[in-house]
């Protein structure tokens, strides 16, 4: 039995455009069946003493994660406790994760790439529409995707044009994909998750089956037909 976490929520605690408080955030996701969440903060988080506190009553896995802006788009970092500011460049957060021995999954890569003018600028490409890739194959090729650990194949707030596309890069590259609903509100919750094989009841078994790559990006059931953003 797939034990489900959702990789990429936002609270009103650490980001400043979600609408969801971190209890509306457990009783949403004990409601609709998650194993756990990953409080993946902008570029923020919760205080150590105030997360344990919070993690401990939460009734389910709450991970302390973050995502991080860069030039090339936005990363989930996962086993770092430190603050890593906004806007580092992608090689340097590489390192700093690195040496704490964390992990980084590229978030939503694709965003907005198949969008009509003037709402096609993708972080990835530096806005450039000549540069974007036509196939998965070319996409692959990014040196972004060497610095991270995995990409983010499913994402809530995606297309599924767009989910579509990362999932094939995420196949051209051997990887295994996760998944989250970039959640910024309660009905968001869940609308696609990463299923781990194996049962995962603590943040450090989340990161274990996390390195291990027992895991694959997957929708929740019964939250399959929901709709993504446009």
């Amino acid at each position: 039995m797939p034990f489900y976490f959702d990789l990429h929520v936002h609270t009103s605690k650490g980001s400043g455009d979600s609408a969801l408080t971190p209890e509306e955030l457990v009783a949403q996701a004990r409601r609709i069946g998650l194993d756990g969440v990953c409080l993946a903060e902008h570029d923020s988080w919760m205080e150590r003493d105030e997360f344990e506190r919070f993690a401990r009553g939460s009734g389910i896995v709450v991970v302390r994660a973050q995502e991080v802006t860069t030039p090339q788009g936005h990363v989930l970092v996962f086993g770092v406790d430190e603050y890593q500011p906004g806007r580092p460049d992608l090689g340097d957060l590489r390192r700093a994760v690195q040496r704490a021995g964390g992990l980084m999954v590229l978030a939503h890569p694709f965003r907005r790439m198949f969008n009509p003018p003037p709402d096609n600028q993708n972080i990835l490409y530096g806005g450039r529409p000549e540069a974007y890739p036509k196939t998965p194959a070319e996409a692959a090729k990014h040196p972004a995707f060497e610095m991270v650990d995995e990409i983010e194949g499913l994402n809530g707030g995606n297309t599924e044009q767009e989910n579509e596309f990362a999932l094939a890069v995420v196949r051209r590259l051997g990887l295994k994909g996760t998944g989250g609903s970039d959640a910024h509100a309660a009905e968001q919750l869940g609308r696609r998750v990463t299923a781990f094989q194996e049962p995962v009841r603590s943040a450090g078994e989340f990161l274990e089956a996390l390195r291990a790559k027992a895991f694959a990006p997957s929708v929740l059931p019964g939250l399959a037909k929901w709709p993504v953003q446009p």
